[in-house]
């Protein structure tokens, strides 16, 4: 079963107490979703935001966590999935410290032994992209040397469609070449204004949807996360066209 989702970043700016969680979450379930991605909260209680996401009938099908969560309270953010009924976690970012060929590998072997205990603890590790790591180093580029370098048991790819066109790279190729690796991905769309590239809703753009999408099922995705980190309008105006544009794509 596929299923689509919101990425709760793209209202961010509407969820910095929890009085604005509650009204934006219940924005976000009148729009048609059943499902959210959390991130980008101010502060509130875990269980309080479990109850307030209970009463709207919306599921957490991943979160987003800094990697220095993960190394220093790692028995936390297991507690924290476990409270929200959650299995699967990502980092939204990797340190600029590691951003070269050497740091790459290092973060690979940092990170192998976190996604294992997460996955003991019945949870999935997942490595959200931007553009960045699709630097090339010699004949590899970041994303291929970080990949290469985790535990493929543990490590999924939480990708990201609009980074990857970004950096110069086709979607569809990766998600084909991560197959059953891929159990979460993030949709945004590519369009043009005048001589520069800028986010848009899905469907608005001029991506490969069609093909994107038949790749993700090839692979296996369950969760089809809507994220749009800069709108040209109302962001809740731009999760509704995101997610109508895909349920006419067979997408629900």
């Amino acid at each position: 079963m596929t299923e689509i989702a919101a990425q709760l970043y793209t209202v961010y700016e509407f969820l910095q107490t929890p009085q604005e969680i509650a009204r934006s979450l219940k924005k976000v379930a009148q729009i048609g979703y059943r499902a959210v991605q959390v991130s980008g909260l101010g502060p509130i209680d875990t269980d309080e935001l479990k109850s307030i996401l209970d009463a709207e009938g919306l599921v957490v099908c991943a979160t987003h966590v800094d990697f220095e969560e993960l190394r220093i309270d790692l028995d936390a953010v297991i507690d924290y999935q476990k409270t929200l009924d959650c299995n699967f976690v990502a980092i939204g970012s990797m340190p600029l410290e590691y951003r070269d060929e050497e740091g790459y590998r290092r973060f690979a072997e940092e990170i192998n032994p976190i996604a294992k205990e997460l996955s003991k603890a019945g949870l999935v590790f997942g490595y959200h992209n931007h553009s960045f790591e699709l630097e090339r180093f010699g004949e590899k580029t970041g994303l291929e040397i970080f990949f290469n370098a985790c535990d493929a048991e543990f490590v999924t790819a939480e990708f990201d469609t609009y980074w990857l066109q970004n950096g110069g790279a086709d979607p569809i190729v990766w998600i084909e070449s991560f197959s059953d690796r891929v159990p979460v991905i993030h949709l945004k769309d590519m369009k043009a204004q005048s001589n520069d590239s800028i986010m848009a809703e899905v469907g608005e753009g001029n991506m490969n949807w069609q093909g994107i999408i038949a790749a993700c099922k090839k692979a296996g995705t369950r969760w089809y996360v809507v994220e749009q980190d800069y709108c040209q309008r109302d962001p809740f105006d731009s999760l509704a066209i995101s997610f109508s544009n895909l349920k006419n794509m067979g997408l629900r």
